[in-house]
């Protein structure tokens, strides 16, 4: 259980690996960054959702709670199996390698995954197609209606699900069953997509478990409106009698919002998924679990008590607190799949009955460097404040590097992390992350973009603005100092194994110890 010993990891998103096909994803340099993980004396690779992007090219809102994101199939894989013909560099025209940029790569990589299903259809191996067929049956409890939303979805080009035909957005029994005899091959396509995520995700994760190395993933505690899952089961959500929602989610006024955040994902209606003892969140737990060894669910205080905003109102400053599903969903969870290895997203207004909820399944929280000297010395978020049960972030995919906060943080700030540091600032990013590994903190994770020691410019997330999620690196931004400082820290920290020590009696003279 990763839980169980001091550990460390890196922070980066798939999309941000390096890739000849206009953003990372699950080919060679995968394999290549788990490699420099753990010559870099880390256990952990944190992602962000795994999931299809949506509104914004944002993972946080995406059609599909259980889905893969297809700008993440490996199309190099495709061609050596002969589905795909070879990519020309006159294809790859308009690409970067420094960003994702998503109006030019995500309709290349559906026609390419198109033209590969094409090729599959023609030339798998009875072995291949004998494989997708067993995929279909095993995930069928949400790939078939995941395939047929996104055939829908695309023949209803433009329109929310309740828009769509009556028959259709209702989920008429007839009407489902002539959908899916009359666009078979569109579904399939979207069913063999995930069929490539899976096993290719499956290969990766593999790879760096035989290697040390544990995936963490990360998980909405929301879903869109706009989703297979809301359309498949709107018996579950705070819906009208046309499907659209009542109330939605977000997060009241604070300090950093004077209207609050109005999210506009519909809202759980907690008593029907009690009913039936709620299976829905167990299977979807249950798949987080299959892609990933830890998963972090993002806003964790909203299952003791969630932001209830009327749909109308345009901002979330009309809402209330309303009581969530508690104990009794985790306690269902944990009957059916055993301790749960999840991080909670434990930030923000935090009250005793979220503290309490956190501690009754001895669920980690989370702590953030960045956030640690806006006050004073018993701020939350300060290393000596720490309990062991907790996971370190110099900071996360929504903060800006540290270099970048360094540059941007009031002076107050600056100077109470001076003294506190013992730094001067000019290696701030190194200075952060040591005292993160240092910490008593069972898991400590760190951007990699921190270990790197970008500026701001490389921040993945500004909460609120449109165009991030952008964010790629070149492996010539890496070197070999930062892997080799990073393990030597992290063996002083005793993050990974006494056996990795290094010997302080022959520390070269002239560099300084990490």
């Amino acid at each position: 259980m990763v839980f169980d010993r001091r550990t460390s990891g890196i922070l980066l998103h798939p999309t941000s690996l390096p890739g000849p096909n206009g953003c990372g994803d699950l080919g060679s340099s995968s394999y290549h960054f788990v490699d420099w993980l753990v010559g870099a004396g880390q256990s952990l690779w944190q992602v962000l959702p795994l999931m299809p992007i949506g509104p914004a090219d944002s993972p946080y809102m995406s059609v599909s709670a259980f889905a893969g994101n297809p700008l993440l199939v490996d199309l190099e894989e495709l061609v050596s199996k002969g589905w795909l013909a070879p990519i020309t560099a006159s294809e790859r025209e308009g690409f970067s390698d420094t960003e994702v940029n998503y109006a030019k790569v995500v309709p290349f990589r559906n026609d390419k995954l198109r033209a590969a299903f094409a090729g599959f259809s023609k030339l798998a191996s009875a072995e291949d197609k004998a494989a997708f067929a067993a995929f279909c049956k095993a995930e069928a409890n949400w790939l078939d209606d995941y395939a047929l939303f996104m055939t829908l979805d695309e023949r209803f080009s433009g329109k929310l699900w309740p828009e769509w035909d009556a028959p259709l957005a209702k989920r008429d029994a007839k009407a489902l069953t002539k959908a899916r005899k009359d666009y078979a091959d569109a579904i399939s396509f979207w069913q063999f997509v995930q069929w490539c995520f899976d096993r290719q995700w499956k290969a990766v994760k593999a790879y760096a478990n035989s290697r040390g190395v544990q995936l963490v993933g990360d998980m909405p505690i929301f879903v869109a409106h706009h989703s297979a899952d809301c359309w498949a089961r709107p018996d579950l959500y705070y819906l009208d009698e046309n499907k659209w929602p009542t109330v939605i989610a977000g997060v009241p006024p604070d300090f950093f919002s004077a209207t609050g955040q109005r999210w506009g994902n519909p809202l759980y209606d907690w008593a029907a998924m009690d009913k039936d003892g709620y299976a829905w969140w167990i299977e979807r737990i249950k798949r987080q679990l299959a892609l990933a060894d830890v998963v972090r669910i993002d806003h964790f205080r909203g299952f003791a008590g969630y932001w209830e905003i009327p749909a109308s109102e345009p901002t979330a400053i009309h809402g209330r607190w309303v009581p969530g599903p508690g104990k009794a969903l985790f306690s269902a969870i944990e009957k059916a799949l055993g301790k749960l290895p999840i991080i909670a997203e434990d930030l923000g207004v935090i009250t005793p009955d979220v503290e309490d909820l956190r501690d009754s399944f001895d669920l980690p929280g989370m702590r953030i460097l960045e956030f640690a000297f806006a006050a004073g010395p018993d701020h939350n978020f300060l290393p000596h404040n720490y309990v062991a049960n907790t996971v370190v972030y110099t900071g996360t995919h929504d903060n800006d590097t540290i270099r970048g906060w360094w540059a941007t943080c009031t002076e107050r700030e600056r100077d109470f992390a001076r003294h506190y540091l013992a730094t001067n600032g000019h290696d701030i990013h190194w200075v952060m992350i040591r005292a993160a590994a240092m910490s008593v903190a069972k898991m400590a994770i760190y951007q990699f973009q921190d270990v790197l020691g970008l500026d701001g410019y490389h921040r993945m997330n500004t909460p609120g603005l449109v165009g991030c999620w952008t964010w790629r690196f070149k492996w010539d931004y890496v070197g070999p100092e930062a892997g080799r400082r990073l393990a030597e820290l992290c063996a002083l920290s005793g993050r990974t194994g006494q056996d990795k020590m290094p010997h302080l009696a022959t520390w070269p003279a002239d560099k300084p110890l990490p």
